[in-house]
């Protein structure tokens, strides 16, 4: 199981030519995640939090310090570790990745298998994974549906499912919680609990104030790009 250090990281941001102005996303952020944890980000919209977890899972690569996995600087991988990140991290992005033309089962396959394999092909490969993966999220059987045939919640649900699918060691969950419904937030949160005790790290960004008084775990609070707050077993926008 991997741990995870940001060491003085910043992301800047850069405007139009025209413009020419460049804003500070994030600046020196020093972070350590060790294995297993269970991590709140929180901080009002436009804080750094889906940066940060971006910076973390090698999306982005920052303007200023480095991001380690373990001993492994992110930012110099060689091609065949990057291939391995997918199967590192499984991310929920903050804004639905979901294509709408494609069925459940065809969303959760990863691209490269896709344009490779038939339908039938995807549901003999992979279709044990998925069917698997969804019944944990609570979507059993929703294999041959479309996005648009679900609710919010139940597509963030998919999500989750197409996370987990491979049994990544570390989560990242960028506003998951964000337009759910509280039901589906909680059994979402046992479900990222119980995985927690089984060794998964979790790394969740969300603005869902009172599950996260709730869970009292560790709560990292972000303001302008900057840590401001780093609790054990905190409350939302806990700075001490």
């Amino acid at each position: 199981m991997p741990t995870i250090r940001l060491e003085n990281v910043s992301k800047i941001y850069k405007g139009s030519k025209k413009s020419q102005k460049r804003f500070d996303t994030l600046k020196n952020v020093n972070l350590e995640v060790s294995q297993g944890e269970f991590v709140f980000f929180v901080g009002s919209r436009g804080a750094g939090s889906s940066t940060l977890l971006n910076l973390i899972s090698g999306a982005l690569q920052p303007d200023g310090g480095a991001v380690y996995l373990d001993q492994v600087n992110l930012g110099k991988l060689n091609r065949r570790q990057e291939k391995k990140l997918p199967y590192i991290f499984g991310k929920v992005p903050q804004e639905s990745a979901l294509v709408h033309n494609r069925t459940v089962s065809e969303n959760m396959c990863p691209q490269s298998k896709l344009g490779m394999l038939s339908r039938m092909g995807i549901l003999l490969a992979d279709g044990p994974l998925i069917s698997k993966a969804l019944g944990l999220v609570g979507m059993a059987g929703c294999e041959d549906q479309y996005p648009t045939e679900l609710t919010v919640s139940e597509c963030r649900r998919v999500e989750l499912a197409k996370a987990i699918l491979y049994s990544p060691p570390v989560l990242i969950l960028d506003k998951i919680t964000d337009r759910m419904d509280d039901d589906s937030i909680w059994d979402i949160l046992h479900l990222l609990e119980e995985m927690n005790r089984r060794g998964t790290t979790i790394l969740m960004a969300t603005h869902a104030k009172q599950f996260v008084n709730i869970m009292r775990r560790r709560v990292v609070t972000l303001v302008d790009g900057k840590v401001v707050g780093d609790v054990q077993k905190g409350r939302f926008g806990d700075i001490v």
